[in-house]
């Protein structure tokens, strides 16, 4: 097992440039209230990870992993690396860190993630995301590209099984109503009306095709960090902190997926399958598999909505419904707090934020404060077990962990 000792988030309604804040600034930020809040010593890190999708398009700045040692003198010489997955960067990079722990070559590991995307106009922010589609092949007619793609996912949906439009919107009016009790959302205090929810092209108008702006996740600056531990490192932190190994949160399991980067080719491959995208279902499944777990045993969900459609997606391909019936998790208030399985209980993408880098990261450390008991205003009652689904690109990379705690 790989334990997580703690971490931190960021406040993701700031604007890093307005507060004369370099992407360097919100590192070093992220790292020193990360092992404060987690009662750790820099000199305790043995291993550093980064995830970061595009900071040289925004900030000009690449090596990221440069970053730990700029810190703290007590990591210079600390093994470091940076990993690309598009929105799917912070979990790929949970990933490694994990993998090395578990291969013995380190005990204790920092896992950043972070991105800074509010120093642009928006549609060089648009243009930068793109670069995660496949460049020069798709969506070029797209002033916004990624509203355009998962339009074409809802257009992919109305023709497999039907859409209604009032379902997308009722799943951003829940995570918009989480965002407000998390006191990091981006939107947290944002107000909305119904108005806002629906088709009305004032109040809610048109991105690019069937997307519209209360079906989007944010632009965000944000960072979050986790630390990894293994079960020694872990009972000896334990055993400092006066508790017990099996009270901290452990990822038991873990699913990591790759597709074709083309939209195109992937809805292709899927006509008479089961799933729009069955190599999501496939991570979804082989976290599950991993960790000895089952579907009822999953107390709540942190999944990737960069758009409500994704999140629509993520519902039947989680299995809380059949394929092309999440309408119905969405009707009976399944994912809803306290529904049987909730979605998002941080406000996911569309009210927490999406600092892309730090999604990934950022989930699995919400998923470790839900089943220590520690999540605050938006703490899922009784939550012991955890699942995150964080997909980068068009379901491109796919990234799954279950997080629970054993005591």
């Amino acid at each position: 097992m790989v334990y997580v000792l703690g971490g931190w988030q960021s406040d993701f309604s700031a604007n890093w440039s307005r507060q004369d804040m370099e992407i360097a600034d919100a590192f070093a930020l992220t790292l020193r209230e990360g092992l404060a809040a987690a009662k750790l010593d820099a000199s305790e890190i043995e291993t550093g990870h980064v995830g970061n999708f595009v900071a040289e398009m925004f900030a000009g700045q690449g090596i990221l992993g440069g970053f730990f040692a700029q810190v703290d003198p007590a990591l210079d010489g600390l093994p470091t690396s940076r990993h690309e997955a598009a929105c799917a960067s912070g979990s790929v990079a949970v990933l490694a860190a994990a993998a090395e722990i578990e291969a013995g070559r380190y005990g204790l590991a920092a896992v950043v993630g972070l991105e800074q995307m509010r120093n642009v106009p928006g549609q060089k922010a648009a243009e930068n995301l793109g670069s995660a589609a496949w460049v020069g092949h798709e969506f070029a007619d797209a002033r916004y590209l990624w509203p355009r793609a998962f339009s074409d996912l809802s257009e992919e949906y109305e023709r497999r099984y039907g859409l209604d439009y009032r379902h997308l919107m009722a799943i951003s009016e829940t995570n918009f109503a989480n965002a407000k009790r998390n006191p990091n959302a981006q939107t947290r205090g944002w107000t909305l009306g119904p108005e806002n929810f629906s088709e009305d092209d004032e109040a809610n108008p048109v991105i690019e095709g069937r997307t519209r702006k209360m079906d989007c996740g944010q632009v965000t600056d944000g960072t979050a960090v986790v630390f990894l531990a293994s079960a020694e490192r872990a009972a000896e932190y334990a055993a400092r902190r006066g508790l017990r190994l099996e009270d901290l949160p452990r990822i038991s399991g873990w699913g990591h997926r790759s597709a074709p980067i083309s939209m195109t080719t992937k809805l292709r491959a899927s006509a008479g399958e089961d799933y729009v995208f069955p190599q999501v279902r496939r991570a979804v499944l082989d976290a599950r598999a991993r960790a000895g777990v089952e579907l009822a045993d999953i107390d709540a969900v942190e999944t990737h909505d960069c758009f409500a459609v994704t999140e629509y997606m993520a519902i039947d391909h989680l299995g809380l419904t059949a394929p092309g019936e999440a309408w119905k998790a969405v009707e009976d208030g399944t994912i809803r707090m306290g529904g049987r399985c909730p979605v998002n209980p941080s406000g996911g993408l569309i009210g927490l934020g999406h600092p892309v880098g730090a999604t990934g990261v950022r989930m699995v450390l919400d998923a470790a404060k839900q089943v220590s008991g520690t999540a605050g205003d938006y703490q899922v009652e009784g939550a012991r077990r955890m699942q995150t689904l964080n997909i980068g690109g068009s379901t491109t990379t796919t990234v799954s962990f279950v997080v629970e705690r054993a005591g």
